[in-house]
């Protein structure tokens, strides 16, 4: 009796090179966590973990960026130390800035739909500025909003009150973050050309 034997593709290259650069901007992202500096406003320091979810966006588009985000707080949950200032577990994930941390994903997300659409990935190298710009802000107010409520949900204060303490001395540090992340993708562009 003769058997044959068949190669089968559980998983197509495709999905294996998605799911690589996905855990690639995950750890990006878990890497800029350590890049903080002093915000004179706050006594919070600025982290670039921001910039990551931007890029992912733009880079990964709706899908794979927010799914390389979920790989973000998955990891951080998991135990790696890729929360702000080095913390892990789940206690960022349910603490005053859990709705920063959990907004991650969408804004990702949201940031690729902007920047690409909903039918394809585009070079991000020959998207306009602008719409790069609308991305991020679109990214950026996600953020602010789940960001926002989840502090004042921890903290049992209004949101007025909240929007003020989290988010309100972080803003002008986004619009450096944005210009960071037009920069890359221009220099990614014409490293390729």
């Amino acid at each position: 009796m003769a058997t044959e034997a068949e190669s089968v593709e559980l998983v197509g290259d495709e999905v294996v090179n998605n799911v690589a650069r996905a855990a690639l901007f995950a750890a990006l992202t878990g890497a800029f966590a350590y890049v903080s500096f002093p915000n004179p406003i706050s006594p919070v320091p600025v982290s670039l973990q921001v910039l990551g979810v931007f890029l992912a966006g733009i880079f990964l588009g709706p899908v794979w960026g927010g799914v390389s985000m979920g790989f973000y707080l998955a990891a951080g949950a998991a135990g790696a130390p890729v929360f702000a200032g080095g913390s892990a577990g789940l206690g960022p994930l349910a603490g005053y800035t859990a709705g920063f941390l959990w907004s991650y994903p969408v804004a990702a997300a949201l940031v690729g739909a902007v920047v690409h659409g909903l039918d394809g990935l585009a070079d991000p190298g020959t998207i306009r500025t602008a719409r790069l710009v609308a991305g991020m802000t679109a990214g950026t107010v996600a953020i602010y909003t789940l960001g926002t409520v989840g502090f004042a949900v921890v903290q049992n204060v209004g949101l007025i009150e909240a929007f003020a303490v989290s988010a309100v001395a972080f803003i002008p540090f986004e619009a450096v973050k944005m210009a960071a992340a037009v920069g890359i993708v221009r220099s990614d562009a014409a490293a390729a050309a």
